[in-house]
């Protein structure tokens, strides 16, 4: 008779009961002692149906082995010998891979701890080269008063804020001074945009994912939700979310966990949430582009910000800051700008906000030849108050994106997938034509108009 006929029972011990995973790894070890019969054969006694080995492992916490002998064995050994000797055996084995296993589990955690490290200094890199501050928050009128009012109020909270606006208001500024007054000013606000980065990586983007989890995954990387840890998370333009992965994300917010892509263990995060969106978001709800329920767990403190045509009175002050900022930027030095010119920077509309004033005074300083702007060129197709142009309407691209779409759709009769569908036309996955056409407010009625 050889070892090959003894079976391996079971495992019972507290480490069982903690992580499960350790049990198959001990079955295997030990049938691989048996088959190297490096185990005396153990044999049958009718009053040894089973053999019960009592061993203390780790920190004295107690682990029994059942082992079963194959009927009509003849014995080789005594009983107490046997139980001597793989009591023996199997609690210095057990004992070796229990250490084995720490020190692994001590080593993949070193790895993690360096590859957060490595994307910390990463994005802190990058963090230093971007072009803003809290201090680039300028204006004193009655709006923005407000905004600093809603700011002060929030900052010291942990809750989660939405920052409401146009595009070009500023809402990647304010969620950076509400993130440096706050309580995790010593930690990273990580930035998200939302819009920029393709459907089928954003979810890699914030939760990670493990080596070889899909293709291309040729290490394991952590997400933005680990990178904000202890600090803050910033999601720019959420509106733009998949829906599919807004349920994800949701539940990231309310449990404080994640998983990685290919991962099998729940990792506990601690981040603030602060959303940013030029989308009416309700709007949104109730044409099916956005979750109800993220919806509401995200408006818990909305903060609107002020177009720049609602706070003209902060313009002069804004013109001032850019002029000095580009001029010492590009090496001139420009300083002043007439009153004419300023009369005409106030009359304008901005569609653009703040964002299309600073762009306009950074080309008018590359462009300058003395110390003084005396003439801003600003768009002529649009409006302004002391014109009376006609306004010639220029769709956006959203609107030149759904008209081409209807084109197609009507083209093939509704028709989204298979062969002579309007994915194959548009060269688009189906599911994200599905997504454009939800976002975009696309309605079968309209195919057929």
């Amino acid at each position: 008779m050889t070892l090959n006929s003894v079976s391996f029972l079971q495992v019972k011990d507290a480490f069982q009961y903690e992580r499960d995973h350790l049990s198959a790894p001990f079955s295997a070890e030990i049938e691989k002692l048996f088959n190297n019969d490096v185990i005396q054969p153990l044999n049958d006694y009718e009053k040894f149906k089973r053999l019960r080995l009592k061993i203390e492992i780790e920190k004295g916490r107690p682990c029994v082995i059942v082992l079963r002998s194959v009927p009509n064995s003849v014995p080789l050994k005594p009983y107490p010998e046997i139980v001597s000797n793989l009591t023996s055996l199997f609690q210095t084995y057990l004992n070796s891979l229990l250490k084995n296993e720490a020190m692994e589990k001590r080593e993949k955690e070193q790895a993690l701890l360096l590859s957060q490290l490595e994307e910390e200094k990463l994005y802190l890199q990058q963090e230093v080269s971007s072009a803003y501050a809290f201090s680039d928050i300028i204006g004193s009128g009655t709006e923005m008063k407000e905004i600093y009012e809603q700011m002060s109020q929030v900052a010291f909270a942990n809750s989660t804020v939405l920052i409401l606006g146009e595009t070009g208001t500023g809402k990647e500024l304010i969620a950076r001074g509400i993130h440096k007054t706050s309580s995790r000013k010593d930690k990273l606000m990580v930035k998200v945009n939302c819009a920029a980065i393709p459907e089928n990586l954003i979810e890699s983007e914030l939760f990670g994912h493990e080596k070889g989890s899909f293709t291309g995954a040729v290490e394991r990387r952590i997400g933005k939700f680990e990178l904000a840890n202890g600090g803050t998370l910033f999601l720019d333009e959420i509106g733009e979310m998949p829906f599919d992965l807004q349920v994800k994300l949701l539940r990231a917010i309310q449990e404080k966990e994640i998983e990685r892509i290919g991962g099998r263990t729940v990792i506990k995060v601690n981040v603030r949430i602060i959303a940013a969106t030029n989308r009416d978001l309700l709007k949104e709800v109730q044409d099916g582009n956005f979750r109800s329920d993220l919806y509401y767990r995200i408006n818990v403190f909305p903060i609107t910000l002020p177009a720049l045509r609602d706070r003209k009175e902060d313009i002069p002050a804004l013109t001032s800051y850019f002029i000095n900022r580009f001029s010492r930027n590009a090496g001139k030095k420009v300083n002043k700008i007439t009153s004419s010119a300023m009369k005409d920077l106030v009359a304008y509309d901005w569609p653009g906000n703040v964002r299309e004033l600073e762009h306009l005074i950074e080309r008018t300083i590359l462009v300058s030849k003395g110390d003084i702007i005396k003439e801003v060129h600003l768009p002529s197709e649009r409006k302004t108050a002391n014109t009376e142009e006609t306004v010639e309407y220029i769709k956006t691209n959203a609107e030149n994106e759904k008209d081409h779409i209807l084109y197609v759709l009507k083209k093939t009769n509704g028709k989204i997938y298979g062969r002579g569908g309007a994915a194959e036309l548009l060269d688009m996955h189906v599911s994200t034509l599905n997504s454009r056409i939800r976002k975009l407010g696309i309605k079968k009625q309209q195919l057929f108009s």
